[in-house]
């Protein structure tokens, strides 16, 4: 199906769109750290979480019934520091949202929703992480999906996705298209180009992955500079606890040359899937963190995109209390960001109503404040989860560094009845050694994660080849530090 069959008056609508996709920079990663900046080289971090269109704050959308309200939630999440929304094309929990039915004619209603949602996002400078496929309902309700042989599709078998060439080719057009349509974006952050990739895409066996990624991202790649003269970025993601069964996809979702970054999903069972306190899922999101860095080898950004408590939510249908859900969710952010990763991750929900409570949103605003800090541009942060020492035993410690910056993030593992973080009558006080840092002076910045404010800041001259070395810092529930060389 050609673009300006699409609808009557496509010209028109393309070239306000056009208009409107002309102001905000592409995103790129950065020549000098494993982060994200604009093409004008000022730093980008995505902040933000998993949306759908068919969720409560984005439904509005769909045959533009509250326009208004899906705007002034955009407005809302820009002003708490959101940046970066991850959404699928389409979501097919249910059987009318589909972009192809069937395969190969776009919908109407499904085109002018992306439509508007693209030129709502450029007006208020958010971003989208897409991905073409929600192969979680695609997977579950296959014998309903168009690109089902019986529906007249290509694939005979779900467990064929990724080795059926006819799949490989609707999956080209699907692409193609939505280059064509919203490709000339920056409002268009990267490209997950398949969402979960599963050896039981693949007959049970990662050996075909990666050529089905090299086969789309090369067709991507080919299809954006031709249109536009660059590219966007790309990944593929993960279910992380694959990794665990099959080490050797490692070598594609991390290190896979056509890949600009990686992204796992944080999806373990015994903390972050169910989480019995607010404590052990952080700690598990800094080892998770530490571990993808390790798999990485050549530097590249790395991030969560997707978390949250699914076996609780989807299996056990329980949704948590919003307190315990806040600090569970404050906690993981900080544990990704202080061990490396870029931005705090991105939540799936698993709520009832689907979606972020005010609490978190408060929590993406105060990780935001503490962007400033960092040079992002040339930090070159190794993890230090291991190496950095603190005196006290009470405390969970995570961060990152290189020669010139670090940022640490101390979270006290004493845990109340509730499985919240207790906080001590009186403050302790800790002595902190980071290693890495060259000598001369630097100023470092203490930062309150829950009221997003800075407490106050030291210089500190570092004279020792091995450890910067900070007395006395006190410490209540948690503290986030950034140290940065003058």
């Amino acid at each position: 199906m050609l673009l300006k069959d699409l609808e009557p008056g496509y010209a028109v609508v393309k070239e306000e769109l056009e208009k409107k996709q002309a102001g905000l920079p592409w995103i790129q990663v950065s020549p000098d750290s494993p982060y994200f900046i604009t093409e004008e080289g000022t730093p980008w971090t995505p902040i933000g979480q998993n949306d759908a269109i068919t969720w409560p704050e984005f439904a509005g959308l769909f045959r533009r019934k509250n326009m208004a309200a899906v705007e002034e939630h955009l407005v809302y999440l820009a002003a708490h520091g959101v940046t970066c929304l991850r959404f699928m094309l389409e979501y097919c929990q249910t059987e009318n949202r589909y972009i192809e039915r069937p395969v190969g004619k776009f919908q109407p209603n499904m085109v002018k929703l992306w439509d508007d949602l693209f030129a709502l996002c450029e007006k208020h400078g958010l971003r989208i992480l897409l991905t073409p496929y929600d192969t979680f309902w695609m997977w579950i309700r296959w014998k309903h999906h168009p690109y089902n042989k019986a529906q007249g599709g290509p694939c005979k078998s779900r467990s064929k996705w990724v080795l059926c060439p006819d799949t490989l080719a609707a999956i080209k057009g699907r692409l193609t298209f939505a280059a064509k349509r919203w490709g000339g974006s920056g409002a268009l952050f990267a490209w997950d180009i398949w969402n979960e990739i599963h050896p039981a895409h693949a007959g049970n066996s990662t050996d075909g992955f990666y050529n089905f990624i090299n086969e789309l991202s090369t067709h991507l790649r080919e299809t954006e500079t031709r249109l536009y003269g660059k590219t966007h970025l790309q990944t593929v993601s993960l279910f992380g606890p694959v990794l665990q069964e099959h080490p050797d996809v490692a070598d594609v979702i991390f290190r896979h040359p056509q890949l600009d970054f990686a992204t796992t999903h944080f999806y373990d069972a015994k903390t972050i899937n169910h989480p019995k306190d607010t404590i052990a899922p952080a700690i598990c999101t800094g080892a998770l963190i530490r571990e993808a860095i390790d798999h990485i080898q050549k530097p590249k950004p790395f991030f969560d995109s997707e978390h949250g408590p699914i076996h609780a939510f989807k299996d056990l249908h329980r949704t948590l209390p919003a307190p315990f859900d806040d600090e569970y969710f404050r906690h993981i952010q900080w544990a990704h960001l202080a061990s490396g990763g870029a931005g705090g991750g991105m939540r799936w929900p698993n709520r009832h109503p689907h979606t972020l409570t005010p609490g978190m949103r408060v929590a993406q605003q105060h990780l935001a404040g503490f962007m400033r800090y960092i040079n992002w541009v040339n930090f070159r942060r190794n993890n230090l989860n291991h190496e950095i020492q603190v005196s006290s035993p009470a405390l969970a410690v995570f961060g990152c560094g290189d020669t010139r910056q670090a940022i640490v993030w101390l979270l006290r593992k004493e845990k109340l009845k509730i499985g919240m973080v207790a906080k001590p009558s009186n403050p302790e006080k800790v002595e902190i050694k980071i290693p890495g840092l060259e000598a001369g002076n630097y100023m470092v910045y203490f930062w309150n994660t829950s009221q997003g404010i800075e407490t106050r800041r030291q210089l500190v001259e570092n004279n020792n080849a091995d450890y910067l070395t900070l007395l006395e810092v006190e410490i209540e529930a948690d503290i986030a530090l950034a140290v940065v060389k003058i």
